[in-house]
């Protein structure tokens, strides 16, 4: 088997954190000269292109497993150190850990909140969206996820948290003027004209309920405000701003106090959200995963 010299495997990860041969050179110390042909030697004794000589780079599918290899492998040396003594004692744990918006607004971090101070765990949470954050695993970025998607990546282990539940809602006053009583049959049809507000551009929530309304047919209106927040998010809706698909567990306080109204009580979405990380025999991610799961279990639905 031919091997993966690992002053090569740390140089490409290096690359790919710091963006740019220069900047991974200034890190290791050495010239970007010797890192371009450490990268170099790696994908001649590989045979593939491992990077997307990009700004900032990128690693190609087979650059992907070398990165994910080179991050477990640093996570195990510095576990080995620290049980050999051959770190200081003071030195924290990092984790890094792929979070969607709407659960790291409402239920994530108070979830962390419950990890035993004693293990010195330090989080580097990443944001994306539940569709996407598998991806960040498969790309080596992050050790843990939290996902929409059932299948493993390769390399990592899955378990279900739940379903996290959204209803359409909207602001009383903007009810009133866009809809009218346009709840039930007519309600497909005003939705489509309303103002609406979506995360980002791959939020696809609020078209797809329309669509469900519609048996297929397209989905929200054009006339769409785009905020990039959790929070943000539920304020535009409460604000009058347009409607949308806000998760229950945020839209309930607000219905309450009569700043939002459910559009269609009978109708909700819902997500399944899964916990995905690394095959490893890491205790302190295994801590994490199981107080996630727990916290999960208290907020997401699971029946």
């Amino acid at each position: 088997m031919t091997e993966l010299p690992l002053d090569q495997v740390r140089t490409l990860l290096a690359v790919v954190d710091e963006g740019t041969f220069d900047a991974a050179a200034t890190v290791l110390h050495v010239t970007p000269s010797a890192v371009s042909q450490r990268v170099k030697a790696l994908e001649q004794r590989t045979g593939r292109v491992l990077l997307l000589r990009t700004k900032p780079v990128r690693p190609t599918e087979s650059g992907e497993v070398v990165v994910r290899f080179a991050r477990q492998l640093a996570r195990l040396e510095r576990d080995a150190h620290t049980e050999l003594g051959m770190t200081g004692s003071e030195e924290p744990t990092r984790l890094s850990i792929a979070v969607n918006s709407d659960s790291l607004a409402t239920w994530f971090l108070p979830a962390l909140t419950r990890v035993p101070e004693e293990l010195r765990l330090c989080y580097e949470l990443r944001r994306e969206d539940q569709d996407h954050t598998a991806a960040l695993l498969r790309e080596g970025l992050v050790m843990a996820a939290v996902t929409s998607s059932p299948d493993p990546v390769a390399g990592c282990s899955v378990r279900s948290l739940g379903r996290m539940s959204y209803v359409p809602a909207a602001s009383p006053g903007f009810a009133a003027r866009w809809l009218g009583d346009g709840l039930g049959p007519s309600l497909r049809d005003a939705l489509a004209d309303a103002p609406v507000v979506s995360f980002d551009r791959r939020d696809d929530l609020q078209d797809g309920f329309v669509r469900r309304l519609r048996r297929g047919r397209d989905g929200a209106s054009s006339m769409r405000h785009f905020v990039p927040t959790s929070e943000g998010f539920v304020e535009a809706v409460a604000a009058g701003m347009g409607w949308g698909m806000v998760p229950v567990v945020q839209a309930t306080p607000l219905l309450d106090a009569r700043r939002l109204v459910n559009l269609a009580p009978d109708r909700k979405i819902d997500i399944p959200l899964f916990w995905q990380q690394w095959k490893l025999d890491f205790p302190a991610l295994a801590t994490v995963a199981e107080i996630v799961a727990v916290a999960a279990s208290e907020v997401l639905d699971t029946a």
